[in-house]
C-alpha cells in the first residue's frame, strides 16, 4: 500500500532531516589522526554541536588517535546536549542569549591562547550558534545583547541581516575566533541553516572572513529602529567594530567545509518522493520573506499545478502528482518583542496558516512546514500539516482560522485539530523544510 499524502509527507520530512545528521554528514570531512601532527581542539557551536561533538571523539578513537591529544568545549542549546569523555559541552540559551553561553564564549578564546603551527582546531559549527556565543564588545553588556537580540528577532529583519550586526557587535564572531588560532590550522565543518550558505552567515561566522561592514549593520539596525546603547552606537560609528576581512593572514591557515544543507536534505527528499511515484520540483532552497507573504505564494503555486493538465502539455509547469519542495528561512514580524507576550507561532506554522486561508480547501493539495532542528518558534513543536479539510474542521471546532493568524498563535490553532508535528530535538539544522503535495485531477 502506497503511503497517504499525510503519511508520505511526514516520510519526506523525516529523511531531510535524517540527512543532515552529523553521524551521516560528518565522517567524510573528519581528519584522521596521522594528519594531527599536534594537539587536536575541538571548539563548536549551535544546535548540532554536542552531536557533531560525538561524532568526532568516535571517529578519533576508531582511528587509534591518542585520546590526550583531543580536548575541546562545545555549546549548544538547552536540551541538546549529549555525552562526551573528551569534549565538554556546555548548555546555554537561544535564542535570546544568556551568561552561559557568553562564559563558554569567553572560555574559548582563553583555549586557543598560545598554540603553535603543528596544532589543528576543528570547529564544528551549526545554526543556532550566534545566539549560543554572545561575547560583547567592550561597552557593551549582556543586557544590552540580549535586548538588541529581541528587538532584532522582532523586527522582521532577515537572518542575514540580523546577524551581520549581531558580527560587529561581538568579540568572537566575524572571524574573531579563527584570527586568535593562528597560527594553528582551523578546520572548520559547517552545517548550513541559512539562505545561500554563506559561512560567515553560519552562527554569524567566528571562523571564517566577512565582507560586511560596520556601516552595514548600523544602517540596519535604522532600517528596522533598533535601539543601540550608545557604547554599540559608538562601536559602529566609528568603524572600530570592524570584523575579520577577506585576505586577513591571521585566516590563511583556516578550511572551509560545508557538511549538510537545505539543498541537500531537498534533494533526498525529492529521491524519496519520486520512489513513491510523485515527481518532484524543488522550487528553492533560499525563500526568503514574511511568512505569510511566502504561505500566500506556495498556495498560488499549488493552484496553478493542480489546474495542470496531467498529461503533460508542453507550457506546463507541473505535472500531476508532484510534490513541491522548498526551503530558506521566512520571517514573521511580532506584535511584541517581548516573547511572553506572543501567541504560540512559529515562522513555519504562520505560513501554513497563511497558506490555508490561500486555498480554502481546494481539493487534491495537502502540506507540511517545519523547521528541521525540531522547534519551530515558541513552543517545542517541528511544525504542522494541512489537508483540504483542515478549514472545515476548525470551523466545527469553533477555531477561526484568520483570527489566529493575526494572533501569531498558529500552532494552538493546528493543535487543537491534533495536526501538530512533535519531533523533539533533532541536533541538527538546515533550516526550514516545506512539502506541498498536489494529487492528481479525476
Amino acid at each position: 500500500m502506497p503511503p497517504t499524502p499525510v503519511a508520505l509527507m511526514q516520510q519526506l520530512f523525516a529523511a531531510a532531516i535524517a540527512s543532515a545528521q552529523p553521524e551521516h554528514c560528518l565522517p567524510p570531512y573528519l581528519p584522521r589522526p596521522d594528519q594531527v601532527a599536534g594537539r587536536l581542539l575541538v571548539l563548536g557551536a549551535g544546535k548540532a554541536a554536542a552531536a557533531m561533538a560525538q561524532v568526532v571523539e568516535q571517529h578519533w578513537r576508531d582511528g587509534g588517535g591518542n585520546p590526550q591529544a583531543l580536548s575541546g568545549l562545545v555549546v549548544t542549546r538547552y536540551g541538546h546536549a549529549l555525552p562526551c569523555q573528551r569534549i565538554e559541552v556546555v548548555e546555554a540559551a537561544h535564542p535570546v542569549p544568556d551568561a552561559a553561553g557568553a562564559h563558554a564564549a569567553a572560555r574559548m578564546l582563553q583555549l586557543v591562547q598560545g598554540l603553535s603551527a603543528d596544532d589543528l582546531v576543528l570547529c564544528l559549527i551549526s545554526g543556532g550558534g550566534s545566539a549560543l556565543l554572545p561575547l560583547p564588545l567592550p561597552g557593551i553588556s549582556l543586557q544590552d545583547k540580549q535586548d538588541i537580540s529581541r528587538a532584532l528577532l522582532a523586527s522582521g529583519a532577515s537572518i542575514g541581516e540580523i546577524n551581520t550586526v549581531r558580527r560587529h557587535l561581538s568579540a568572537i564572531k566575524g572571524g574573531r575566533l579563527g584570527a586568535a588560532c593562528a597560527p594553528a590550522r582551523v578546520l572548520n565543518l559547517l552545517i548550513s541553516d541559512v539562505p545561500g550558505d554563506q559561512p560567515s552567515d553560519i552562527a554569524s561566522g567566528p571562523t571564517v572572513a566577512d565582507a560586511s561592514s560596520c556601516a552595514d549593520a548600523l544602517a540596519i539596525a535604522r532600517r528596522y529602529a533598533i535601539a543601540l546603547p550608545a557604547a554599540a552606537q559608538q562601536w559602529l560609528t566609528s568603524g572600530a567594530a570592524e570584523s575579520i576581512k577577506p585576505g586577513d593572514l591571521r585566516l590563511a591557515r583556516v578550511q572551509t567545509h560545508i557538511v549538510a544543507a537545505p539543498q541537500q536534505a531537498l534533494a533526498t527528499a525529492a529521491r524519496l518522493a519520486q520512489a513513491h511515484g510523485w515527481r518532484p520540483y524543488i522550487l528553492s532552497d533560499a525563500l526568503e520573506g514574511q511568512a505569510h507573504s511566502v504561505g500566500q505564494v506556495l498556495a498560488a503555486l499549488a493552484r496553478q499545478a493542480r489546474q495542470t493538465d496531467p498529461s503533460g502539455a508542453p507550457w506546463a509547469a507541473f505535472q500531476q502528482p508532484c510534490v513541491l519542495l522548498s526551503g530558506g528561512e521566512t520571517t514573521v514580524t511580532l506584535h511584541s518583542a517581548d516573547f511572553k507576550d506572543a501567541g504560540q507561532g512559529g515562522r513555519n506554522v504562520h505560513c501554513l496558516l497563511s497558506l490555508a486561508l490561500a486555498l480554502q480547501g481546494a481539493p487534491g493539495i495537502y502540506a507540511l512546514m517545519g523547521d528541521t532542528d525540531g522547534i519551530d518558534g515558541n513552543t517545542p513543536l517541528a511544525g504542522a500539516y494541512y489537508t483540504p479539510d483542515t478549514l472545515a474542521r476548525a470551523a466545527a471546532a469553533g477555531l477561526h482560522a484568520q483570527r489566529s493568524l493575526d494572533a501569531q498563535d498558529a500552532h494552538r490553532f493546528f493543535s487543537a485539530l491534533g495536526q501538530s508535528i512533535a519531533t523533539g530535538a533533532t541536533r541538527t539544522n538546515v533550516n526550514d523544510f516545506r512539502v506541498v503535495l498536489i494529487t492528481a485531477c479525476g
